[in-house]
């Protein structure tokens, strides 16, 4: 069955399952060790009838990006049509990784480590809505920078610095161990703002 293709409410909701099942199973035992029949078996199909869904792994994939670029956009264009400060939102932004992990499991592992695997008719979309929150996210340090809530610098580092610091997230981050999402993108959130240095340190240097 196509992506691109009219679906049911009965064939959305199966759809929806079979993308969950198979992102678990990428991120448990990884996507080239993982088959068309063990997704098969897991989501209780016989195989030529999930090719109705779905017609590879990349396609899957491709799913989840679709998936999580279409909500990371909705969200951040939600709280900018709603007038959120720019320093709010980008703790929301940061809170939208750590929340994806609770929400989506086993998706940010396919999203970070498998756009390669996409097939190559989806690989320039993709490509664009990455670039387009990128871009987006970025706008908020800029004006973040206009309004005087940040400091002056250069824009793009900065956003890949918030990037930086929450996107391998995936690799330790575990859903309410110890923390939730929130007290996570709290303290993140924390670091990038305040930096590591204490109060007490920074006027040190700035008296010497």
């Amino acid at each position: 069955m196509s992506v691109d293709g009219e679906l049911t409410a009965e064939a959305v909701e199966r759809l929806e399952e079979i993308v969950q099942t198979a992102a678990v199973l990428f991120d448990r035992a990884g996507f080239h060790e993982t088959s068309m029949d063990d997704i098969s078996r897991e989501v209780g199909l016989k195989k030529p009838t999930l090719y109705h869904y779905v017609q590879s792994k990349g396609e899957i994939v491709y799913l989840i990006h679709d998936r999580l670029q279409k909500e990371y956009m909705r969200r951040l264009q939600s709280r900018m049509e709603f007038g959120v400060p720019p320093t709010q939102n980008l703790l929301e932004v940061i809170y939208d990784i750590y929340d994806m992990m609770e929400t989506y499991p086993g998706h940010l592992r396919v999203f970070f480590e498998n756009h390669r695997n996409l097939p190559a008719e989806y690989r320039k979309s993709v490509r664009e809505e990455r670039d387009r929150y990128f871009a987006a996210v970025e706008s908020l340090v800029v004006e973040g920078m206009k309004r005087g809530d940040l400091r002056q610098g250069d824009s793009r580092l900065t956003t890949l610095a918030l990037f930086g610091i929450t996107n391998w997230s995936y690799q330790w981050y575990r859903p309410g161990e110890p923390k939730r999402a929130r007290d996570v993108a709290y303290y993140m959130w924390d670091l990038l703002m305040r930096g590591i240095a204490s109060p007490e340190w920074v006027e040190a240097q700035v008296g010497s």
